[in-house]
């Protein structure tokens, strides 16, 4: 039976408080996003129930209403009924004191910069280290159409790899500006700073080992791969570039707000902030493979805990800060031997628990979106309707992926698959995150995503159901029949 948009729309406005009580209407890859006037007004047990709603929740003062891959048709549905402008924020009630920002709130704070700046540079990072990959593909211990020699091969792997890495803190300090509202291109210029190369050539072994700011002596670094020194030092840029604007006479401001500012802001990164961002780095750095590098019995229980669990840190919004030091460690070393492996076999566990349940299933509707949700992960990368679909309304089906998506990642952790793209894909070309490892990590990697989809799957079909369950899915599927 087809998913009805519209009858969706129409119950979920009713059950939020109306179209009077709906400020704003979004949606992302699967979420239906409302900014309600008044939240105690949205009965969430009820939406929940909303056929072809899978779940609902607030973030912070926002409803999301996840529905799967045609939330954008719900979308439309839902603003031809009620009017509201989408995606257009409705001032109302302008005295309104301002929301404070409190200690509870700062790490979600903290998390949505670090989140939002990173995202932004996915697709380069995809890019950048496809290049790399397409190299090794080709390369001499793949195929071996190019020798290591070769200048297409030396390009490819090299110069077009290294442009996209070595240039990172220019590439953030734009997106972290763009996501906190500073000039974008100064952001760009104080992550040019932290690289030029006088500090780089100073910091490298046989120059001086200093550099001066403003006639301060302080020990130069090498910020290129870095993340934290351009992420810490962009908020101060921020901050510094506000004050100019509002004092700074306009007929002066186009010339020497970004004067004033660079020239403040520079110093603070380079004698302060950047240096605390590397420390904090080699930190994360040795903590993430410091574990790694102790083998036996310890990174093999972090990767079967990563693989059974990883799933539900992403529904409880727990997962970005481990993806985002993962992510900071790819860049500045080129690859990744324990976190993304273990979380893409998590990933394929999911996708072994949403077949298992097709085939399980006797209900035509049920089955229906079974499929749908493996379709959806498949090729779009999306595991959320299958987690909310299936996982998070049959609790037993979660056995798959806990022993599925355990036993995948030990697999993975024992042969010792290494993880290399920061930007990785995460549908049915995951495959491509391991190529630079040559082919037996390829190989490997596959295995023991394959692993924990087929352990998923098996688990979830013996086990994934009580009796009632299906009888009760059967019962609705007759119901239905005789309303027809």
């Amino acid at each position: 039976m087809a998913v009805d948009n519209k009858l969706i729309a129409q119950s979920v406005l009713e059950l939020v408080g109306g179209a009077s009580n709906v400020t704003t209407a979004t949606n992302c890859m699967t979420r239906l996003r409302l900014t309600l006037k008044d939240n105690n007004l949205a009965d969430i047990e009820k939406i929940k129930k909303v056929k072809g709603v899978l779940g609902a929740q607030f973030s912070g003062s926002q409803l999301q209403v996840i529905i799967g891959q045609n939330v954008p048709k719900v979308l439309d549905e839902f603003i031809a009924i009620s009017g509201v402008a989408r995606g257009a924020e409705v001032k109302e009630n302008l005295d309104a004191p301002k929301e404070k920002i409190t200690l509870k709130a700062i790490p979600g704070i903290l998390l949505d910069y670090l989140s939002g700046s990173m995202t932004q540079l996915i697709p380069l990072l995809m890019a950048g280290g496809l290049f790399r990959t397409i190299a090794a593909v080709l390369g001499p211990t793949m195929l071996g159409v190019l020798s290591d020699t070769d200048p297409t091969y030396t390009f490819l792997y090299t110069t077009l790899y290294e442009a996209t890495f070595t240039f990172i803190p220019i590439y953030l300090g734009y997106a972290a500006a763009k996501k906190i509202g500073a000039s974008p291109v100064l952001g760009m210029l104080l992550g040019g700073a932290l690289m030029a190369p006088s500090v780089v050539s100073a910091a490298s072994e046989g120059g001086s080992g200093i550099i001066s700011v403003y006639g301060i002596q302080i020990a130069a670094a090498n910020y290129q791969q870095t993340v934290l020194p351009i992420i810490l030092s962009v908020p101060v840029l921020y901050f510094i570039e506000k004050f100019f604007r509002k004092h700074m006479p306009d007929v002066l401001s186009t010339v020497f707000t970004p004067f004033c500012t660079m020239i403040v802001t520079i110093p603070i990164a380079f004698i302060i902030l950047a240096p605390i961002g590397n420390e904090i780095g080699n930190v994360i750095a040795n903590a993430l493979f410091g574990l790694a590098d102790m083998g036996g019995i310890a990174v093999f229980v972090v990767m079967a805990i990563l693989g059974a669990f990883w799933q539900l840190f992403v529904v409880a919004g727990m997962h970005m800060p481990v993806i985002l030091l993962a992510q900071v460690q790819i860049i500045a070393a080129g690859y990744d031997p324990f976190v993304f492996v273990s979380t893409n076999c998590a990933m394929t566990a999911v996708w072994g628990c949403a077949f298992g349940a097709f085939l399980r299933m006797r209900n035509p509707d049920e089955k229906g979106l079974a499929i749908g949700y493996v379709i959806s992960a498949i090729a779009g990368g999306v595991t959320e309707p299958a987690l909310f679909g299936i996982l998070l309304r049959f609790r037993r089906t979660m056995l798959g992926m806990f022993i599925g998506g355990a036993i995948g990642a030990v697999f993975s952790g024992i042969v010792g698959v290494t993880y290399y793209m920061a930007g990785g894909a995460s549908n049915f070309l995951v495959f491509t995150n391991y190529l630079q490892g040559g082919q037996m990590n390829t190989v490997l990697a596959i295995a023991g995503m394959a692993i924990s989809f087929v352990i998923a799957a098996i688990v979830v079909y013996i086990m994934g159901f009580t009796k009632e369950e299906l009888a009760e899915m059967d019962e609705e599927n007759e119901a239905e029949l005789i309303g027809a």
